[in-house]
């Protein structure tokens, strides 16, 4: 036998040897390795054990409290936002599974935003798997805040400003005035590769939620989405002024907003003394402005206080976060528009006392809550004040001392 005959018989051997070796090995990890399932056990039994099959629907027969309190909303309304998104958010059924129902989609994500569970929490309730979650969460986010954008839509009537503006001369004594603005931090997770562009000065990555709330605390122009580090009032307020000076919203003669010290003083756009020694006056002026804009700090918090998910670190993507924001607002004006009984309580808001002046604070401001954005410099402003604007503030400080007096003004002055 030659060398290479010798070489090719020896090569062969090993080759014959290795493939047999490699069989064994696979037999032997296909019958000592558990087959992968396609979906869990725990998970198949969704219908029959899942939140869904068991807790809410005996909330919804035998407490309609408790199940107002877990979907922050009642079983009629539930129903009445299922039946507007159903069909955006409803799957079609595969041979290898059913799709997940569009009522436990909707349950998990107003859950989610009540209480701001996690994701993995959340599984263990519904029985849905958490990525599974993380995936239609957007999309059900996304068709709750269509169907109710005509619950959050600016106004564009001048007859919608008027009946707002009558609102704030009624029920808060300051007429004129179009809507309350602020803005506030909304928590989150720093984003990747993002450094320290959401880092705010307070020391924890947000976003920004800005809005212009009317005299029953509803949100009517709402921009979410700027970086904690870069947010500005005046940058904010620049995209309002843009519409007004187009009239793009029909904006009434006259009309304005209140603020704080963190906006420009505009004629559009009043704010309080903040120098010192002010006169009685001043001091007036102050106390009904404040009495005003105690509107929005309200509705920030009967926001995160009916949506638990803004008293956390929101956990999920910068887009998602916009949507989860922007989807509360909408739920929020929603049910204080068509089921304001049951949404809103008293101990939701501050009572003032008008005989004496005293103002009785609700639950949350024992809780923390959506943090204002401000200034760190608020004795600082490199917004030139037009002269127009301070004659108007001016006007209306005189006003509130005679024509539009309250009696109840000087001893709330005193008071403070």
């Amino acid at each position: 036998m030659s060398s290479i005959e010798s070489r090719h018989t020896i090569l062969r051997r090993i080759i014959h040897l290795t493939c047999a070796e490699l069989a064994e090995r696979f037999i032997f990890y296909v019958q000592n390795t558990r087959k992968r399932k396609w979906v869990r056990d725990w998970i198949r039994k969704r219908e029959q054990f899942g939140a869904y099959a068991l807790l809410l629907k005996e909330l919804a027969e035998e407490d309609h409290s408790a199940y107002r309190n877990i979907m922050r909303l009642s079983q009629t309304k539930f129903d009445e936002l299922l039946q507007m998104v159903s069909s955006a958010i409803t799957k079609i059924n595969t041979p290898m599974r059913n799709a997940i129902p569009s009522n436990t989609k909707l349950e998990i994500t107003l859950r989610y935003l009540a209480s701001g569970d996690s994701l993995m929490t959340l599984e263990y309730l519904f029985r849905v798997p958490h990525n599974t979650i993380s995936t239609f969460l957007p999309e059900v986010l996304v068709a709750i805040y269509n169907a109710l954008t005509p619950f959050i839509k600016v106004p564009d009537t001048i007859e919608e400003w008027r009946s707002i503006q009558k609102s704030f001369e009624i029920k808060w004594n300051f007429p004129n005035c179009c809507g309350t603005l602020d803005e506030k931090h909304v928590a989150i997770i720093r984003p990747p590769n993002s450094t320290s562009t959401f880092y705010n000065y307070k020391g924890f990555y947000s976003i920004v939620l800005f809005a212009m709330i009317d005299a029953d605390y509803c949100f009517r122009y709402i921009d979410v989405g700027s970086d904690g580090r870069a947010s500005d009032s005046t940058m904010i307020v620049s995209t309002l002024n843009i519409a007004l000076e187009k009239n793009l919203l029909n904006w009434p003669e006259g009309g304005l907003c209140v603020g704080d010290n963190a906006f420009p003083l505009q004629t559009n756009i009043l704010k309080p003394f903040s120098h010192r020694h002010l006169s009685l006056e001043e001091k007036i002026f102050n106390y009904r402005l404040s009495r005003a804009r105690r509107v929005s700090e309200n509705a920030f918090e009967i926001l995160s206080s009916r949506f638990r998910i803004f008293r956390r670190t929101i956990d999920v993507k910068v887009e998602t976060t916009e949507l989860i924001v922007k989807t509360a607002c909408a739920i929020h004006n929603w049910l204080r528009m068509t089921a304001a009984r049951d949404y809103l309580t008293t101990k939701c808001v501050d009572i003032e006392d008008l005989n004496t002046g005293e103002i009785h604070p609700c639950t949350w401001r024992q809780t923390n809550s959506l943090l204002s954005v401000g200034r760190r410099d608020v004795g600082y402003t490199s917004n030139h004040n037009t002269t127009d604007a301070e004659l108007l503030r001016k006007r209306y400080a005189r006003d509130f001392c005679t024509t539009l007096s309250v009696p109840w003004q000087l001893q709330a002055v005193h008071n403070t």
